[in-house]
């Protein structure tokens, strides 16, 4: 009987949970690859590798030399490098992809979105004098910090490098709650003005945007970056009806 070996692009609850489902059947060999943002990964059942590839062309001789049979891309939604780097790759080595991608949150009655293309533009919408809840994680903070007339709280899971720069505010080490009252809290605490966000969707960060609808504050939410067309689905069981269709991968659970 053939194996099927599949490289999953991981780092989101939906890879764990794709994981999980997939490392039960004797015909596959999956394969994890995280990108080594914390070091302190979650942990998956499944063979696990941990650090980039070296663009296109790496991953591309990764795939050949490891017998990849077909890619599946579940990375963050804003994690644009590492997405676009995977359809070149596959499309060179022709080897089937497909990307899971949670849907993005939607405003809601009694919300205050204003849209921004990235996170250059999200600095721009930011007036004078606020007091921001950045939560846009740690890669891209230093886009605030040239901004002198605002005060950030910016949470992220790890500090930045030493040699990151910050804006004016407070550092917060920490996950995001589950919890709306808690979210809500941490705002009235630091006397939050705004939340700039990216529209990361799914259930683990969307109780700071309701707590902001609930204090009534304006949310600067950054779209997600445009990537190039693949198949696409929105959840694990379509994940596993594509494989299906594709290696006749029996059903789980």
């Amino acid at each position: 009987m053939p194996e099927f070996r599949i490289l999953l692009l991981g780092g989101t609850g939906e890879a764990r949970e794709l994981a999980a489902r997939l490392a039960g059947d004797a015909r596959l060999h999956v394969i994890v690859s995280l990108a080594g943002v914390t070091s302190n990964p979650e942990t998956y059942p499944v063979e696990t590798r941990i650090g980039g590839f070296g663009g296109a062309d790496g991953l591309a001789d990764y795939l050949k030399k490891h017998r990849i049979s077909a890619v599946i891309d579940a990375t963050h939604p804003f994690a644009r490098s590492i997405s676009t780097n995977a359809v070149a790759a596959a499309g060179e080595r022709k080897i089937p992809i497909v990307r899971l991608v949670r849907p993005a949150w939607q405003p809601e009655p009694g919300d205050n979105w204003t849209p921004a293309r990235d996170v250059e533009h999200a600095v721009e919408l930011v007036p004078d004098g606020a007091r921001v809840f950045l939560a846009i994680g740690r890669k891209e903070v230093s886009r605030f910090a040239n901004r002198h007339r605002i005060w950030c709280l910016m949470r992220m899971i790890e500090a930045p490098d030493e040699q990151t720069r910050l804006p004016p505010g407070e550092l917060l080490l920490a996950r995001p709650s589950h919890f709306v009252d808690d979210e809500k809290a941490l705002m009235e605490r630091h006397r939050i003005t705004h939340l700039v966000a990216k529209n990361s969707g799914g259930p683990a960060g969307y109780a700071k945007i309701q707590a902001a609808c609930v204090l009534h504050l304006p949310v600067v939410m950054i779209r997600r970056p445009s990537l190039p067309a693949i198949a696409e689905v929105e959840s694990v069981d379509g994940v596993l009806a594509w494989l299906d269709d594709i290696f006749t991968v029996p059903e789980t659970g």
